[in-house]
């Protein structure tokens, strides 16, 4: 079991752990507008700031690296395991109970935007990490925590990094779920442009999303039309049995499409409003570019009529998520977001969405490399190790479909924060974390960074 001492030190860390989550989620580090110092926005800096000097007061050596991440590092040996979180959210979005910037403390959880994703485990790893330095622990390698700021979007932050200090080639990121992930999948990601048709049903406003990797809840749009368009999505969402309103206007017919928020990466469960607002155009009358990404994208989340659709043994399925629909000045711009197996080919999925997307043009098209490491590392056999001593529970090494920092590292893995039993809140509405598992995930940190990194 955890060292005692590290043990006693840590479980007393608690209220540490909600005063911190509580200050933390209250910065709203949603990326914006660069500024000087600030390459992902003002929010995004105060909340390096506001890390950096919570970590400095624990007595932790901490460097900036230019607002695009720090790092936090306990001991002085050369080789280091590395910790990776991130500071920055994606946009609060709709369906909120309590505001999402508030951390609302109910019970044992914390409610908020980050709760979960990613600033709750980041504060658990940096417990664990301040428990070992005051019980003293000798180290025979050091623990170099980096918080990056624009993992939601383009991991600016983390080429920054890697190109002004060396990092790690070994570590962790607690930024997915337990027992442990050694496998991600590959990914596609695509901005895609088409005009769109001045025949058939006019949209006249629709403006969806703003990240690719959120499954959209909402999508509201203003079509020309009346009472007997109106009347139209009535009776289609009656045949369908999918939420749909409209609302006569003086402009148009309003209308609004209730889908189920989420993760990209995870849309089992979940409701794309884009994909539901797009079958109600195809069957109002359509037609051009939103008829094209309707037909080839729909609701659809395993890419098959995109021609995309492929699984394996290791990693499951394809997944497929549209993020972004906005109609501006007569073009229409949407994103694609896929998780590829890993033994997929990922020149051979682009080709297929391209020949499958006729009229668009891709203006941003790139490819990640599926990450795997081997379970009989020593990280992942210790890692895993120390996951069961503390929870008695099974541990086996998983795959996902999300994307973490392990895939910057030669050996990088995801571990926690989430247990088997958590339901899936990353990017949605109502994201919250318990506080008891908080402190649990923080002794399994504890327990793994002492088989790895102390003497």
């Amino acid at each position: 079991m955890l060292d005692q001492n590290v043990a006693a030190r840590l479980d007393a860390m608690e209220p540490v752990l909600v005063d911190l989550l509580t200050k933390w989620v209250q910065i709203p580090s949603v990326k914006d507008t660069p500024a000087p110092g600030a390459p992902f926005g003002k929010d995004v800096r105060k909340m390096l700031d506001v890390a950096m000097e919570d970590a400095k007061a624990m007595g932790f050596a901490v460097r900036d690296f230019d607002g695009y991440a720090c790092d936090i590092t306990l001991g002085d040996k050369p080789e280091a395991i590395a910790v990776l979180g991130h500071l920055d959210v994606v946009p609060a979005g709709d369906g909120w109970r309590v505001p999402p910037f508030s951390a609302t403390l109910e019970g044992d959880i914390i409610l908020g935007r980050g709760t979960n994703d990613d600033k709750g485990p980041s504060i658990a790893a940096l417990l664990a990490m301040k428990a070992m330095k005051d019980a003293g622990v000798p180290l025979k390698r050091s623990i170099r925590m980096v918080l990056g700021c624009d993992e939601e979007s383009d991991w600016q932050d983390m080429a920054y990094y890697t190109t002004h200090t060396q990092m790690p080639d070994v570590g962790f990121s607690p930024d997915a779920s337990f027992p442990l992930i050694n496998t991600e999948k590959g990914m596609f990601h695509a901005a895609i442009t088409a005009p769109a048709a001045k025949t058939g049903l006019q949209v006249k406003e629709l403006f969806t999303g703003e990240r690719m990797n959120v499954i959209p809840g909402e999508s509201v749009a203003l079509l020309e039309g009346g009472e007997d368009l109106a009347r139209a999505v009535e009776a289609y969402a009656a045949e369908t049995g999918l939420p749909y309103t409209a609302e006569v206007t003086a402009d148009g017919v309003k209308v609004t499409a209730e889908g189920i928020p989420g993760h990209a990466a995870y849309p089992e469960g979940r409701r794309n409003a884009i994909g539901m607002m797009l079958l109600l155009l195809r069957e109002l009358g359509v037609e051009g570019a939103f008829r094209t990404l309707a037909d080839a994208v729909g609701i659809e989340t395993d890419g098959r009529s995109l021609g995309c659709a492929c699984e394996d043994e290791i990693s499951g399925a394809l997944t497929c998520n549209m993020g972004i629909l906005h109609l501006e000045k007569g073009v229409i711009t949407a994103t694609l977001d896929m998780r590829c197996p890993v033994k997929a080919d990922l020149q051979a999925i682009e080709a297929a969405a391209r020949v499958h997307l006729p009229g668009f043009t891709f203006v941003d098209a790139t490819a990640k490399a599926p990450h795997h490491v081997p379970a009989d590392t020593e990280l992942v056999s210790n890692l895993l190790a120390a996951y069961h001593e503390e929870t008695g529970l099974p541990a086996e090494a998983q795959s996902t479909g999300g994307g973490t920092y392990a895939k910057v590292l030669k050996q990088g893995v995801a571990f926690g924060a989430a247990f088997p039993d958590d339901e899936d809140l990353a990017h949605q509405a109502n994201e919250y974390a318990s506080v008891t598992k908080l402190m649990k995930a923080a002794r399994i940190y504890a327990n793994a960074l002492m088989r790895l990194c102390a003497e």
